[in-house]
């Protein structure tokens, strides 16, 4: 794979808390391989400044030291596209050589500058220190959008118009098609399917995030729509919060961040760890540390085992951190039994079985008798609401059939546990 530099360096801007505009934080640089942050003198005097993440960015002068392992600091990294962003990007910038982007790859400098500026969390990205210009979009309908997204999908060019639409959706993270729109005064993230699969992603994620919520777990607000014949999956966005004309900005961090790891290092992630560290660090532990395990279990009740450490974050307000709403609890079919969670559950085991999860419940404040009582509600919840939830989603029989059989409520879930959970009611 080939790499392409195009900037040595980027200024950070970030939104204070409250603020409805932006102030310049301080310069990204090269540093050999990697990329360091330093704070802007300006910036260290305001007496209303926050660190984008302080344990890993403290207000102190001079350039910050990289953690173990790291290649950029990991708040900075949060907010730099994933898979199909940065797939996005090199469409864009290599225009006809698009069909060559799976054995290309740009600079991290250029995806913070080349993606949309109303991205996920409080920062953004300029050539500028003192002048703040954002990347602004063109409004496009969804099918239009839709339209876009398989374009780049078979490497092909876009027209200025959609292209810039697209482009508003380039700072998301995850793989499959996906852009920002607004709509009814709120803000969303429009996910589409993907030429590649095999069954209604989409409409699994919905019925999957729409049964965590009636299951009692917080989640963003989802809504199926439909465009140019196709469903389209909508997430209500979390990080934005409307006051009068303006939008205010949230900050957050994910969960990679606050365990202080990269992709690289993303198998080492553990929901102990993290534990560990809401006990510290989070508004409200106790609620906290339940609220998290009951995601967990969720997780491998409804099978999904891609619950990655940037699958979960927190707001930060300079101060704490307090969760966000659940996001992409996407159900992944299997004709198998056995399945893995994405970040280890008790010691070195990751294996999606909840005798791992009852044995790392101490560790989230809870007795075995509380840890048995979510996964009863939960398992309850899930049959209780299958039928409407699946109806509410437009899911034929063999729709649900192959939802229900390829992820839901697996034998290898339950296994060890004497059927204590598996009586049918």
């Amino acid at each position: 794979m080939t790499s392409e530099t195009r900037y040595e360096e980027a200024y950070v801007w970030i939104w204070l808390p409250g603020a409805a505009e932006p102030v310049v934080a301080g310069r990204l640089s090269r540093d050999g391989a990697n990329i360091v942050f330093n704070y802007g003198r300006s910036y260290l005097e305001r007496a209303d400044a926050i660190a984008p993440y302080a344990p890993e960015l403290p207000l102190e002068t001079g350039t910050l030291p990289l953690l173990p392992g790291l290649t950029m600091p990991g708040a900075i990294r949060d907010a730099s596209p994933d898979a199909w962003g940065r797939r996005v990007i090199i469409n864009r910038t290599l225009g006809t050589k698009g069909a060559l982007a799976g054995a290309i790859e740009l600079d991290e400098l250029t995806y913070l500058l080349e993606s949309g500026s109303d991205r996920i969390g409080a920062l953004d990205f300029q050539k500028s220190a003192s002048d703040y210009v954002p990347r602004a979009r063109q409004t496009a309908s969804l099918a239009d959008l839709m339209t876009a997204a398989e374009r780049v999908e078979q490497s092909l060019p876009l027209d200025p118009a959609l292209d810039q639409a697209l482009q508003h959706g380039t700072s998301l993270g995850g793989a499959r098609p996906k852009v920002l729109i607004d709509a009814d005064d709120r803000k969303y993230i429009a996910k589409f399917s993907a030429s590649g699969d095999l069954h209604n992603v989409v409409k699994a994620e919905f019925v999957a995030m729409q049964l965590a919520s009636l299951a009692g777990l917080k989640v963003a607000p989802v809504q199926l729509e439909r465009a140019l014949g196709k469903d389209v999956f909508l997430v209500e966005r979390f990080d934005r919060v409307q006051v009068g004309e303006f939008w205010h900005r949230r900050a957050l961090v994910s969960a990679l961040t606050i365990l202080e790891l990269d992709e690289m290092m993303a198998r080492y992630a553990s929901y102990e760890q993290l534990a560990e560290i809401i006990r510290h660090r989070f508004t409200d532990p106790k609620a906290s540390l339940h609220e998290l395990f009951g995601r967990l279990i969720f997780n491998i009740l409804c099978g999904n085992t891609d619950d990655h450490a940037r699958n979960h974050a927190a707001f930060w307000d300079g101060q704490k951190l307090t969760l966000t709403p659940a996001y992409d609890v996407c159900p992944q079919l299997r004709t198998g039994g056995q399945a893995s969670q994405a970040m280890l559950i008790h010691g070195n085991r990751n294996a999606s079985q909840l005798t791992s999860c009852l044995q790392a419940a101490p560790n989230f404040l809870l007795s075995a008798a509380e840890a048995k009582q979510i996964i009863t509600q939960q398992i309850a919840a899930i049959k209780a609401h299958w039928d409407s939830v699946c109806d509410e989603a437009d899911l034929n029989a063999g729709e649900r059939d192959i939802l229900w059989n390829g992820a839901f409520l697996k034998d290898f879930a339950f296994e060890g546990l004497d059927g204590e959970f598996t009586d049918d009611e």
